[in-house]
């Protein structure tokens, strides 16, 4: 889905792939859900991705984000983990990381997880089916 104009389905958010040095991936899980994703969120009316994904990192794990050093993977769509008939349609971004995570909000646990290890917890649609892909993909470059 490219338009931006999404369906009353269509749950537009930012969210943030970020790897560490052994090429884990930082995922959460809000409190409620089973499923672990990256973290970000709700891309309010009006508002730049860029700056929406800032303010959820500082929201959800406390990091200060610079909207200018992330940097733009593409935008995807999948079926929404939490929200049970919805698509969410996230625009993706990498960006280094700086200070260290601590879960907040409606964060309930946050990990580091090896793609390798697919099937040890529970993943959201557009984490096992997309951002996996973008990892692995992104690592065979390197």
């Amino acid at each position: 889905m490219s338009s931006d104009r999404p369906d009353s389905r269509t749950i537009r958010i930012a969210a943030a792939v970020i790897t560490d040095a052994s090429g884990r991936l930082l995922l959460v899980r809000k409190r409620g859900a089973g499923a672990f994703m990256q973290p970000g969120g709700k891309i309010e009316p009006g508002e730049p991705s860029r700056a929406a994904l800032a303010r959820e990192l500082r929201e959800e794990l406390g990091l200060a984000v610079d909207p200018s050093a992330t940097a733009w993977l593409g935008r995807f769509s999948a079926l929404a983990a939490n929200e049970p008939g919805f698509q969410v349609e996230a625009d993706l971004f990498s960006l280094p990381l700086s200070g260290e995570p601590m879960p907040a909000a409606e964060i309930e646990e946050m990990i580091w997880f090896d793609p390798a290890a697919v099937g040890t917890v529970e993943l959201a649609p557009l984490t096992r089916d997309l951002v996996l892909r973008l990892v692995s993909d992104r690592a065979d470059e390197a």
